[in-house]
């Protein structure tokens, strides 16, 4: 399972780049800090996410975190069975595993590690910055009506694997399964061909027995007495 290593490259890179933004990018007087990359369009902004994506919350306090266990562990389950199936839907989904872990990370041991939270309550460090439209939701829009917001959101490199395993997944799927279809034919058929050339219990057909030399000379001695009695005959029947 070697593409369980890029799922392990993708928690190194996120957890290296989130320890970094909690080390040089800590709020000042509770104001979060922003560097302009490029622009307005491209920012790092410090930022920590409670909830899931676009910071909805429900259930008490680790609940979001036992489902993204979950969730992760049903994935892991899925790349397993799938292992060998075509590389670059599997390397997708290792992209996905690798993400989830590492946002999982930061929900399990954040709290505790950053002194607000116990275990399952951390919150989820994010930086990425990237707003591509920023506006009010018309009121019509039921349940964000005339609420503020940006697209995209602020995310992390554990995010922006899983969006490229999503990707990749939807890109690959079905030449996966089409794959997989064509070997199981295959397997298929190479049974049912080995079930017709099979040997029958209780053995080959008989074949004739070759016949010997010695089975060869006795057969000419015979003749050979036949043609000496029948010589006779006809001599005893002309006296």
């Amino acid at each position: 399972m070697r593409f369980l290593w890029l799922s392990a490259l993708v928690v190194a890179v996120d957890q290296a780049t989130k320890a970094t933004v909690l080390q040089y990018m800590t709020p000042q007087n509770g104001v979060p800090q922003s560097i302009p990359i490029l622009g307005d369009w491209l920012r790092l902004t410090f930022t920590e996410n409670p909830g899931m994506a676009f910071g909805l919350t429900f259930g008490p306090p680790g609940t979001v975190t036992v489902l993204s266990l979950i969730a992760t562990c049903l994935v892991a389950g899925y790349i397993y069975q799938v292992r060998h199936g075509y590389a670059p839907y599997v390397w997708s989904l290792a992209l996905i595993f690798g993400g989830a872990l590492g946002n999982i990370v930061d929900r399990v041991f954040y709290g505790v590690l950053l002194d607000y939270g116990t275990y399952f309550t951390g919150h989820v460090v994010d930086f990425i910055h990237v707003s591509l439209w920023r506006g009010f939701i018309p009121d019509v829009v039921p349940l964000i009506g005339g609420a503020y917001m940006e697209l995209f959101p602020i995310w992390n490199v554990a995010d922006m694997a899983i969006v490229i395993g999503v990707v990749g997944v939807l890109l690959f799927h079905r030449t996966f399964h089409h794959r997989r279809l064509t070997d199981a034919e295959q397997v298929e058929g190479a049974a049912a061909g080995g079930a017709d050339g099979a040997i029958p219990a209780d053995g080959p057909p008989s074949q004739p027995r070759a016949m010997s030399d010695a089975d060869t000379a006795d057969e000419e001695a015979s003749d050979s007495r036949k043609e000496e009695s029948w010589v006779a005959d006809e001599s005893s029947d002309r006296r």
